[in-house]
């Protein structure tokens, strides 16, 4: 295991690196992703934790703001989740009436014009036109609201990869499936650069009106792909970092050598400009960490990311997020 140090000034995350050189050796923090029951007491020893505002997703069990703030107090950066590519049915905003079947793609006329197909490998989650002042104004507003009178530090953006998604015309319904109307993209660039004006957007919003300021934290998470479109480097010099799942293992299967340099290609911009890579891999399928196959994939994947000088978590395969992962010498 490499040796690693951590420290956390002023709220930010920060490496202590020994070494100048981000790719070679540089000792790595630790952070929690936990999206499902958080217990914000038993959150202490990690560098940041990238959680829910509330422990079911719902607003009645929302977290009061002296719970993310004595995670802060215990020296551990919290930061919310929030899905900004796509809309969810168990949120505050959501209306049943937008659909006629829960979770279907029949929508009905209350649909607002921001609405896209349902995710078919998350049941309930929409994939919403994101560009859309509507989808920005009167949902995201009152919920980074939520957040930024919570207490969290920053924001963990996901979704971002939604620039890709609508960059294709099937996107927009075949098959005598209904979508509401909305403004379609001409192409993939359009929608990054729609992405790249909604994720400044949102920076603006959250150091505005949290008493932070420039220290309040945006993390996306994926899509780094999008570098290709900022090419007067607005995106990268707006965030404070990138957060980056399956880059080695997809869950427990390694990843392809191509494509795990592809991608690292573009994260290693964000290490060049100073900017904190937090990575995540379903590595860990919870038999242990007594030897085998899991402790050889979980010791390579600490390797691996390590050496890259990014934050690792290793997560359970079956991508619950719904504890933390102790894992003896690398996780507490």
């Amino acid at each position: 295991m490499s040796r690693f140090r951590t420290i956390l000034a002023a709220g930010i995350l920060s490496l202590a690196a020994c070494s100048s050189d981000p790719g070679a050796g540089a000792p790595f923090g630790r952070w929690l992703y936990q999206l499902q029951d958080a217990e914000p007491a038993d959150i202490q020893g990690w560098s940041g934790a990238v959680i829910d505002y509330s422990p079911d997703g719902s607003d009645d069990a929302a977290y009061a703001q002296s719970e993310i703030t004595g995670i802060a107090s215990r020296g551990t950066t919290p930061l919310a989740y929030l899905s900004i590519g796509e809309a969810e049915d168990y949120r505050f905003y959501w209306d049943p009436d937008w659909v006629e079947t829960p979770g279907g793609n029949d929508f009905t006329g209350d649909a607002p014009d921001w609405l896209g197909h349902t995710n078919p490998d998350w049941a309930g989650n929409y994939k919403v036109r994101y560009w859309d002042t509507d989808w920005r104004d009167d949902y995201l507003k009152p919920y980074l609201d939520r957040i930024i009178g919570q207490g969290f530090q920053g924001v963990y953006l996901d979704i971002i990869d939604a620039f890709e998604y609508w960059a294709d015309p099937a996107s927009y319904g075949d098959g005598g499936e209904t979508v509401t109307a909305g403004d379609p993209v001409d192409d993939e660039e359009e929608a990054a650069l729609r992405m790249i004006e909604l994720v400044g957007w949102i920076a603006d919003y959250c150091r505005t009106h949290s008493a932070l300021e420039d220290r309040f934290l945006v993390f996306p998470q994926n899509g780094e792909r999008i570098l290709d479109y900022d090419t007067d480097g607005t995106y990268l010099e707006t965030v404070s970092g990138i957060g980056t799942e399956d880059l080695w293992y997809d869950a427990t299967e390694p990843q392809s050598t191509g494509d795990i340099q592809f991608r690292l290609n573009y994260l290693r911009q964000f290490r060049a400009e100073g900017k904190q890579v937090l990575s995540v891999d379903y590595v860990d399928d919870g038999s242990g960490y007594g030897g085998g196959e899991n402790i050889d994939r979980i010791d390579d994947y600490f390797s691996d990311c390590g050496a890259e000088g990014f934050f690792c978590y290793a997560a359970r395969s079956d991508r619950e997020l719904d504890r933390i992962n102790q894992i003896p010498g690398y996780q507490p």
